[in-house]
């Protein structure tokens, strides 16, 4: 269902950001500097949709495949990830900003699920925005775990097989009562969805741009949404 405010501008944007690896690459630094400076664009990509009034951002911040990258990484990566949580929360209440997470968060390490736990907890009642972080997550797992949980309602007598519909399995995704995404962002050129929130973007908008994450900014998110507004979305209907 489309989210669209009556300026056209989207009300959800997802990201997936690719590119921290191959800007290190280029600029022959570590694997841990790019990820670093895709820290660093979060932020600003976060401040920028609230200039710009857009309430809902989703970010693909690490996927269950993630895990298959090399210990030293992925340990690099959730111990950056406790600190931005950490480092960022005064900046989430300054700026009115709700965190959610989805994913199979009892996967992250506890000392990083503590610090999430804190960030969700503390950020509750935020209104200004909501960003929402994937963390541990691959959507084809989130729609077996929600397909699972329906069966087993079938299965105690609580549900028909005929009451399942499309509402009722959205009801029981990680994104139960958020909008699906109107504009859906890759980053790095690569045309592909990695397994990001297959069921929710089924009608969104699809921008890509070769610019790597690190390097993505105020210029990228115009071309985006400009994109996104000289569109006519149809959802099937004509």
């Amino acid at each position: 269902m489309s989210s669209d405010s009556p300026t056209g501008m989207p009300q959800h944007i997802a990201i997936i950001m690719d590119g921290n690896g191959r800007w290190a690459e280029q600029h022959k630094v570590a694997r841990a500097k790019g990820h670093e400076r895709g820290g660093e664009t979060v932020q600003r990509t976060l401040d920028l949709c609230i200039e710009k009034g857009i309430p809902w951002l989703t970010l693909y911040a690490f996927s269950t495949e993630n895990w298959g990258r090399s210990k030293i990484e992925v340990t690099y990566l959730m111990n950056m990830l406790a600190k931005y949580l950490k480092e960022r929360l005064p900046e989430l209440m300054e700026k009115n900003v709700r965190l959610h997470a989805i994913g199979e968060l009892y996967m992250l390490p506890k000392s990083c699920r503590k610090q999430l736990e804190e960030c969700l907890e503390k950020t509750k009642n935020n209104t200004a925005m909501n960003m929402v972080l994937a963390l541990s997550y691959g959507s084809r797992q989130e729609i077996t775990a929600a397909a699972r949980k329906l069966a087993e309602m079938v299965q105690r007598g609580e549900l028909k097989p005929e009451e399942i519909t499309p509402e009722l399995l959205s009801a029981n995704l990680y994104t139960a009562g958020m909008p699906d995404p109107d504009l859906l962002i890759r980053t790095s050129g690569e045309m592909r969805i990695s397994n990001y929130l297959l069921w929710q973007i089924s009608y969104a908008e699809l921008w890509v741009t070769d610019v790597l994450w690190p390097d993505f900014g105020r210029t990228e998110l115009d071309a985006a949404l400009e994109s996104y507004q000289s569109r006519q979305r149809r959802f099937g209907k004509r």
